[in-house]
């Protein structure tokens, strides 16, 4: 008797501890559960510990990231400037270089017309006797000297007395002074060609505006040039513009003085007369 009522306890004990569902035993006694729930928590712990270097990583990473990105602004800041400055640059190398090429074309068609002219040429020339040599009052002027060349007459202007040194900028009283000798030569030679010739001694320039004599020489002529057809002194069909440089001096360039006198500009009168409306 007592043998069953054992029997069916056991049974009972073993019906406390099965699933209902798939007949397989879940329980596990506590002393094996602990050991492999510590592990997880060790693990855990573990991954935990990964997570948070690799955030420190990610934040110092993330640092530099945008030091590098605030200097590449600052580099892109800078470049902007280069670019605004350069593109200002250009436009004012393009106004220099359009201005030049239209003092160029007005050039050409000057030396088209006086070729022209050359080729129906009527044999009259400018002797030194000619009575309008006589007539002419320059000699008398401050600054300024005649003489004869061939066929042709030129009128010497110091280069000094005229122009700021080494630019093509007029001193005070230069534009009365070439005011004065147009107006003389107006009356005497009212339809000869003329020729603004620049000249320069054989020092180098050392100007980024004019890097060479041939630059600084016609720009002086230009200025001239510009003086005499803006007060209407002398039409601008009568004349025409050269930069000689130091190609031409009248004198030696090895004094002071000799220099000197070949920084000048030269006004040409041609024996060659503008064609008549």
């Amino acid at each position: 008797m007592k043998s069953a009522s054992r029997a069916t306890i056991s049974i009972a004990v073993l019906l406390l501890f099965s699933t209902t569902g798939c007949g397989r035993m879940v329980f596990a006694p506590d002393k094996q559960a602990a050991p492999g729930m510590q592990q997880q928590m060790q693990t855990l712990a573990q991954q935990t510990q990964e997570y948070q270097s690799r955030a420190q990583t990610l934040d110092k990473d993330n640092q530099e990231l945008e030091t590098l990105l605030a200097q590449s602004r600052q580099q892109i800041q800078l470049l902007n400037d280069e670019v605004t400055a350069t593109r200002q640059q250009l436009k004012t190398t393009t106004d220099q270089l359009l201005a030049q090429r239209e003092s160029n074309s007005q050039l050409q068609t000057k030396t088209s017309a006086l070729l022209a002219s050359v080729e129906k040429r009527s044999g009259a020339e400018i002797r030194a006797n000619n009575s309008l040599l006589k007539n002419l009052t320059i000699n008398n002027i401050p600054g300024a000297t005649v003489r004869q060349d061939g066929d042709v007459v030129r009128v010497e202007l110091a280069g000094d007395g005229l122009f700021v040194p080494g630019s093509p900028y007029l001193k005070s009283g230069a534009e009365q002074l070439i005011q004065s000798v147009a107006a003389d030569l107006r009356r005497n030679f009212p339809d000869q060609f003329m020729g603004i010739e620049g000249h320069t001694d054989d020092q180098p320039t050392h100007s980024q505006q004019f890097p060479s004599n041939h630059h600084l020489s016609a720009a002086q002529a230009l200025t001239v040039y510009n003086t005499l057809i803006k007060r209407g002194s002398l039409p601008a069909e009568q004349l025409f513009v050269i930069g000689h440089g130091a190609n031409h001096p009248v004198v030696s360039n090895a004094t002071d003085s000799g220099k000197t006198r070949n920084r000048r500009i030269e006004l040409v009168i041609y024996p060659e007369r503008m064609a008549q409306h």
